[in-house]
């Protein structure tokens, strides 16, 4: 038995959700992170790249799992974390990954700094600096759509409470 087409419903849900801000800003968060722990890992790292390396791969892999349980709208499978506590989840994950991207910055910065004298044409050795110059960039547009993503979602959230109260 063949298996049957998605529903017109759900296939416009789904094209709903990815039309959405939050699932626009979504796929550019996974995007940029994969973007982040690939130039890492495809290159030599040492001590605290490794930070950096954890931060992306972390936060990536959990924004995938938040993506697809929103775009499949499976949320209320998840326990304790699902159904009417969804909300919160998504700005919780969004809180944490922009307060830890912002060390990740200051790393990625201070690595780049430190190998900034070879970047001269004669020098003949291994430089990485234009994979930390990567690197850093990569961790600010991974923060800055963190940071994006809470603001919309804090709005929202305003927004939704603004509405729901009952002048007395």
């Amino acid at each position: 038995m063949p298996p049957q087409p998605p529903q017109p419903q759900v296939r416009r849900n789904i094209l709903k959700f990815l039309k959405s801000f939050l699932g626009i800003i979504r796929i550019l968060q996974i995007l940029f992170g994969a973007g982040l722990w690939v130039t890492i890992a495809a290159n030599k790292y040492e001590g605290s790249i490794h930070f950096v390396l954890f931060v992306a791969v972390l936060f990536w892999l959990l924004t995938l799992a938040l993506f697809f349980l929103t775009l499949l709208d499976k949320q209320d499978l998840v326990p304790i974390l699902g159904g009417e506590r969804w909300f919160l989840t998504n700005l919780a994950h969004d809180v944490a990954a922009t307060v830890l991207y912002l060390p990740a910055i200051g790393v990625m910065i201070y690595k780049t700094d430190r190998n900034s004298y070879c970047n001269l044409e004669q020098y003949k050795h291994l430089c990485l600096y234009k994979i930390y110059l990567t690197a850093a960039v990569f961790a600010c547009l991974c923060c800055l759509a963190y940071l994006l993503s809470v603001i919309y979602e804090a709005c929202r959230k305003c927004r939704e409470e603004q509405t729901t109260q009952v002048p007395i």
